[in-house]
This record gives C-alpha cells, sequence and structure tokens, in this order.
C-alpha cells in the first residue's frame, strides 16, 4: 500500500508540475490588440457562410458593395474603375463597417487590380480590389450544349 500512496503522490506532483509549466504559459501577457487597432477601414464586398472569398472581389452580375469603418462627416468612396450610390449608414452583419454604397463597375474596365478608397473627417483609407476578367457572352456555334440531348449517342 506505500508504494500505491507514494506512486499516486509522484503522478499528482508531475500532473501540478506540467498543468503549473502549460498555465505560465498560456497566461503570459498578451499583446495589446487595442494599440494595434485600425482607426477604419475599406473594403469591397463581405464573405458569406458559402463563399468565404468574396472581400476585395468584384462579382460580375450580382451586386456589389463599398464598406468603410470611418468616423467623420459626409464619407465619400472613390475609385477609378467603380461609381458609388446608395449609401447607408450602418453597422453592417459580416463586417465592421458604418457606411456602405452601392458599388457599379465602370463600363470598359478591364480585368485586373484597382484601389478603393474611403475619405471621411479627413481620413483616408484605401485597399487594392479586383476585377476578374469577362465570361465569355456567346457560346460559340457547334458547341456542345449540355441538357439539350445533343450529346447523347
Amino acid at each position: 500500500m506505500r508504494k500505491t500512496v507514494v506512486f499516486v503522490a509522484a503522478a499528482v506532483i508531475g500532473a501540478t508540475a506540467l498543468t503549473g509549466s502549460a498555465m505560465a504559459q498560456s497566461t503570459g501577457p498578451t499583446p495589446s490588440t487595442s494599440a494595434n487597432a485600425k482607426a477604419g477601414s475599406v473594403q469591397l464586398n463581405v464573405n458569406t457562410a458559402i463563399n468565404q472569398t468574396l472581400v476585395d472581389k468584384y462579382v460580375r452580375d450580382a451586386p456589389n458593395v463599398a464598406l468603410a469603418k470611418c468616423d467623420g462627416p459626409s464619407p465619400a468612396f472613390s475609385s477609378p474603375a467603380l461609381t458609388f450610390t446608395n449609401y447607408t449608414p450602418g453597422p453592417f452583419m459580416g463586417a465592421d463597417a458604418n457606411i456602405s454604397a452601392d458599388a457599379e463597375l465602370k463600363p470598359g474596365t478591364e480585368a485586373g487590380t484597382y484601389p478603393l478608397t474611403v475619405t471621411c473627417g479627413g481620413q483616408t483609407y484605401t485597399t487594392q480590389f479586383t476585377v476578374p476578367a469577362a465570361q465569355v457572352a456567346k457560346v460559340p456555334s457547334g458547341a456542345a450544349k449540355a441538357g439539350d440531348g445533343s450529346m447523347a449517342g
């Protein structure tokens, strides 16, 4: 019985030492996030539960929204590739923003990367967004048509 007590005591002391060192690692000082927090931001579109790749990507044939977090009067979005309408105050689900606007691609805009800027209260915040290449608008003549039976043998 004495060996059992000694073994249990050693196991408890060992577990306590391991837990103590783990606790020391997990409870150490953490860096302050308030010093690193951004005062403002701007982005194009918000990710969804289904699509996690929407932020800062223009989506053709779908509504696009510019969102910003900034303090000050008269927020204004600008971009050489987009026009903005329907400014709406927030907050917004899925984005740390307090202003949004509908974003339309300017006719003739090529695929590429463009700046998106918001200015408010004398502060300016900028991000880059991408515009994908346009999809083929016309099906080439003689192309197979899915579902019409032309591929049946």
